[in-house]
């Protein structure tokens, strides 16, 4: 497939131009006038610029190749801490400066798709009490991120996140028990897509901290979608996780240049509340590898079953973007479950700002009889200390039995404070 000229915007530039020197000073004054002091305990005033080019082109069908410019804007108000209380609003504002894209909201369906509507919203409004010893107490919209964002996550790559209009009760005492439980209920969803999702949730997460060796993980999470052209996304999971990788460099230390890192995890998964069709089905989320040095190495294997039309091993609220390549073919589950067998290098690179990371991926059902596809998938990320970054990140899927050839290609600077 041929690659297609694109325009990068030349506001992704402006971080690379800027002098160390210039930019640490720059950075301590907007950080002094953001952060403010009151009744013994900090405030904030909160900010996250991202500004992003993407380009989506498929071999087969009719949408023609997607060019999407968007800049998107999160600002928020962070309360001084009082008798244990907290609050927090933030508004999330994404302008499309070039549309030549399908948004999923603005009609323009002869493109290929890029989920990020030209759209403004209260993202989080939430408030937080903390007089309770080891535990916080937070009601309203609010982001939730549990374990690597399989099941509860904030849909963070998009432009739009996803946040949660919910009460979580986190308890956490790493020093006597290493435990952390997060128990909730969620009543709506703000999608990434800028719409409402009614839904009657709770969730349960317990997190151990099993000495240097990883975390063992049991959860619980029950979605009863309320809105008919939901029903079938309704289901209730359970599951154990054992892992002692959260974020690259992460490792089990063999010596002081060499460690081990894994993932064992399997969840069972069946109707639930309003699903009308029985079905119950498993998944298998498996990993291991070595650091050596700066580089990880990964070999990983995951399998959602599938059983047929709306008997799929599902995670309707999940950051499914980091999962199965991020030419995005399966956020849904297909009919015949999905298996994703998958190898991957990490380098950290100059003290860790500098992160490379290539993916390749071989794509069949559950029972690894139908081919569905493969995929290679590459990323650079830099930042500029804690405030600054840049990324460029690339995905090609060669389509077999499933999808078409897609290609996708991104250039984004981020600012956040």
């Amino acid at each position: 497939m041929p690659l297609k000229k694109t325009k990068l915007p030349l506001s992704l530039l402006t971080l690379s131009v800027i002098s160390g020197s210039a930019l640490a000073d720059i950075t301590q004054q907007v950080e002094d006038t953001l952060n403010f002091y009151h009744y013994g305990k900090n405030g904030a005033v909160k900010v996250d610029l991202n500004t992003r080019y993407e380009n989506v082109d498929q071999d087969r069908g009719p949408q023609k190749t997607a060019n999407a410019n968007t800049a998107r804007l999160r600002a928020g108000l962070l309360s001084p801490t009082f008798h244990g209380l907290q609050g927090y609003a933030e508004y999330e504002g994404n302008l499309a400066m070039q549309e030549d894209f399908n948004s999923t909201r603005n009609g323009n369906t002869a493109y290929s798709t890029v989920a990020d509507p030209e759209k403004s919203e209260l993202n989080q409004l939430w408030i937080s009490y903390a007089g309770v010893p080891d535990t916080v107490i937070k009601g309203g919209r609010q982001r939730i991120k549990l374990d690597d964002d399989r099941f509860i996550g904030n849909v963070g790559w998009r432009q739009m996140e996803t946040t949660f209009d919910s009460v979580l009760i986190t308890h956490s005492n790493q020093q006597i028990f290493g435990l952390t439980v997060n128990a909730g209920y969620i009543g709506n969803v703000q999608t990434f897509t800028a719409t409402t999702e009614n839904i009657e949730a709770p969730i349960l997460n317990i997190n151990y901290k099993v000495g240097d060796y990883g975390n063992l993980v049991g959860y619980g999470y029950w979605l009863d979608y309320t809105e008919r052209e939901n029903y079938e996304k309704s289901s209730q999971t359970y599951g154990l996780r054992m892992t002692n990788y959260q974020k690259p460099g992460d490792s089990l230390k063999l010596s002081d240049n060499y460690g081990a890192v894994y993932t064992a995890e399997w969840a069972h998964q069946q109707d639930y509340g309003h699903a009308a069709t029985g079905y119950d089905t498993d998944r298998i989320n498996l990993m291991g590898g070595f650091t050596a040095y700066n580089f990880t190495f990964q070999g990983a294997m995951e399998q959602l079953d599938g059983k047929g039309v709306n008997k799929t091993f599902d995670t309707p609220l999940g950051t499914n973007h980091a999962f199965q390549g991020w030419a995005d073919l399966f956020l849904v589950t297909p009919k015949d479950g999905i298996r994703d067998v998958s190898g991957a290098v990490i380098a950290l690179l100059d003290r860790g700002s500098v992160v490379l990371t290539g993916v390749y991926h071989d794509f069949t059902d559950d029972t690894a009889q139908l081919h569905y596809g493969k995929e290679w998938d590459f990323q650079a990320t830099k930042k500029f200390g804690k405030h600054y970054s840049l990324l460029a990140k690339y995905a090609y899927y060669d389509a077999d039995q499933f999808g078409t050839d897609t290609q996708k290609i991104w250039v984004q600077g981020n600012i956040s404070f």
